[in-house]
């Protein structure tokens, strides 16, 4: 297991990261608010654990940030207040679990350990048209593998269905602006995803919009 440890009292930090350790967690560690954020954002970790008082940004700052954002990473929450404004604010959040300071080590390994034996709450948001079911989080469409540039047009095709997708916003939003001059991407790309709608038999048509963008049409609904 690999956890995030964000806390600014550097004597405390420093015990429990080795107990931790000594229990075959491994530990990443930040006294900083906004570096904790940073860190939290990537897909690295079993699990955080989130003191409340810290310097830059609090702890509920960034519990709401990420919970907000769609990371559903499981978090414990500290903090060496009684209050229980505190407990009930970060669970009401989106917080796993709490504990107060100060705390045995055991009890924040057991509860670690509880956290990472839960079955994960996946949200299957498939983007859906017509014939067609894009995973976001497999990057599957109609569970046929794309690339990330694919996965990234198919994604906005499908979130405006019929409606036409500009090919300069594609390309700024898959290539960066720095790309401007190079808008035969867009229609590589496009062509690779309609030999993957073939592939999967897909109904499904991408067509060109002379001078526009690109459009998902279904034959059948017309």
């Amino acid at each position: 297991m690999r956890i995030l440890y964000i806390e600014d009292e550097k004597l405390l930090a420093d015990a429990v990261k080795h107990l931790l350790e000594k229990s075959d967690i491994a530990v990443d560690w930040t006294d900083d608010g906004e570096e904790g954020l940073r860190l939290a954002k990537k897909p690295l970790y079993d699990a955080i654990v989130l003191d409340i008082m810290l310097p830059k940004m609090s702890g509920l700052e960034i519990l709401e940030i990420l919970r907000k954002s769609g990371n559903k990473t499981p978090i414990i929450m500290l903090s060496a207040l009684s209050e229980i404004e505190d407990k009930v604010k970060g669970l009401e959040l989106g917080a796993d679990d709490y504990l107060a300071k100060p705390f045995k080590t055991s009890e924040l390994v057991a509860r670690l350990n509880a956290l990472n034996r839960r079955p994960p709450l996946r949200e299957e948001k498939l983007l859906k048209f017509a014939d067609l079911r894009y995973n976001p989080e497999n990057r599957t469409l109609n569970g046929e593998p794309l690339t990330e540039k694919e996965g990234e047009i198919i994604k906005m095709l499908l979130e405006s269905k019929d409606k036409t997708v500009q090919k300069d916003y594609i390309l700024g939003r898959v290539w960066g602006g720095d790309m401007v001059s190079e808008d035969n991407y867009v229609e590589v790309y496009v062509s690779y995803l309609r030999k993957k709608l073939k592939k999967i038999n897909s109904r499904v048509i991408i067509k060109t919009v002379r001078g526009l963008g690109y459009k998902l049409i279904d034959p059948e609904a017309e």
